[in-house]
């Protein structure tokens, strides 16, 4: 008899979607999923805000930490178990176009959590880093934040 070793069940993500979940209408391969893999880079800010709203959505926790500022990266992401991201709305931008160095996104996030729909409004700032977009912080709506509700 051979011995096998136990391999550790990997955590359960949320299946990769055909449509984006970032809203725009392209297949998610088309859309954020080039992003994720490494394939293109974000050319805007805005376009970098769908793509980490999605990242969000499937758990993609290495985009995520890439496109972070390193100044204001967390050391990790915690994902709650009972949320799931549902659609972006993006209500408007400052600067953030391929020749800007910094710019604003305001966004609300829709969720919902042990079956209650919800949302998160938020005016994230990005900068660029080394010549790409990346998130640097973001002002939340006080009574709109997922995860700081007890």
């Amino acid at each position: 008899m051979s011995r096998r070793a136990t391999r550790p069940r990997p955590t359960q993500r949320p299946a990769e979607p055909t449509a984006c979940p970032c809203g725009l209408p392209a297949s998610y391969a088309d859309c954020c999923g080039r992003l994720h893999r490494g394939l293109a880079p974000a050319v805007t800010a805005e376009q970098l805000m769908r793509s980490r709203f999605s990242a969000f959505a499937l758990e993609d926790t290495a985009y995520l930490l890439r496109s972070w500022h390193p100044l204001t990266r967390p050391a990790e992401v915690d994902y709650a178990p009972e949320l799931r991201w549902q659609r972006l709305e993006i209500l408007g931008s400052t600067e953030g176009g391929p020749f800007h160095q910094e710019g604003t996104v305001e966004f609300t996030a829709h969720y919902r959590e042990r079956g209650h729909a919800g949302a998160m409004h938020e005016n994230s700032r990005f900068v660029r880093h080394e010549g790409a977009w990346v998130y640097l912080d973001g002002d939340v709506a006080a009574d709109s934040d997922p995860v700081d509700r007890r």
